[in-house]
């Protein structure tokens, strides 16, 4: 027999979701239940509620309060070059195609905290590839992307960045883009100067601009089928033919709507490509 609590909890729930899309239009409606459950019961006890219905009513009322829940609806765990076997893929079998365009857009989509972005922008430097590149880094997190455009890092991180850029094949020392002071990393300012920095939702944007490449890692995992579906229809529009899209390691686009419209290209790395005339 069903548990009445808890179906009046998942009711709760689901009202919260429904009220933070129309008040504030952020749409979590579609996200992967079990992870929104457990991020918001971490707000829950953060705020004290004892119910769903009690976040939403300080959610609803209280100024301020829906930028502190996004810090639990959003996830921030990156590092730079995280699984460096992607940024070597990238490097070594993506930038030679990127190399015969006269300009390049690159898409960061999900960007969190910037540590994607500065990853791209140190990797195309290295390969000379930095003065023809826009990047548009994007996140439906306002606080995440002052983060990311600021730069700034915990020092502490920096021994784990390092080892990733040189798995990476990094062809400098990490440490030539960033300088240390007060326990913080401040990447350079000019790894950023060919970056635009965007708020933009997966869930309800459009497709902004024509882009070579799209990255968008381990978001989709927080996605429904549906919300999955519709986000890599949103890259496939942006890419040209022949664009490449990566994905995160546990993320797959074999059993997507659109699979069809993208070939394999580094398939342990999660790397595709678009096929098709347009």
């Amino acid at each position: 027999m069903p548990n009445p609590i808890a179906r009046t909890e998942d009711i709760e729930l689901r009202l919260l979701l429904e009220a933070i899309y129309l008040k504030y239009h952020y749409d979590f409606r579609g996200y992967a239940m079990a992870s929104v459950k457990r991020r918001l019961n971490q707000a829950r006890e953060r705020f004290d509620c004892r119910s769903f219905s009690q976040l939403q009513d300080k959610v609803l009322n209280e100024p301020g309060m829906m930028d502190e829940l996004l810090t639990y609806l959003t996830v921030q765990v990156s590092e730079l070059f995280r699984d460096p076997a992607y940024f070597r893929a990238i490097r070594e079998k993506v930038v030679p195609h990127l190399k015969t365009y006269p300009s390049i857009k690159v898409w960061i989509a999900g960007c969190s905290t910037g540590e994607e972005l500065y990853s791209f922008a140190i990797l195309f430097r290295e390969e000379g590839l930095e003065e023809r590149t826009m990047f548009y880094a994007t996140d439906i997190n306002p606080e995440a992307l002052r983060k990311a455009e600021a730069g700034v890092y915990d020092l502490e991180r920096m021994r784990l960045f390092t080892e990733n850029h040189r798995l990476s094949g990094g062809k400098s020392s990490l440490s030539d883009y960033y300088s240390a002071g007060y326990g913080a990393a401040t990447f350079d300012k000019s790894l950023r100067k060919r970056t635009v920095f965007s708020d933009h939702s997966l869930v309800t944007d459009a497709v902004f601009a024509e882009t070579q490449m799209v990255s968008c890692r381990n978001v989709l995992i927080y996605f429904n089928k549906d919300l999955q579906g519709r986000a890599i229809g949103l890259f496939r529009d942006s890419l040209t033919r022949g664009g490449f899209l990566g994905l995160g390691s546990k993320e797959t686009l074999r059993f997507s709507p659109h699979a069809d419209d993208f070939s394999d290209f580094s398939r342990d790395e999660r790397l595709y490509q678009k096929r098709g005339a347009h």
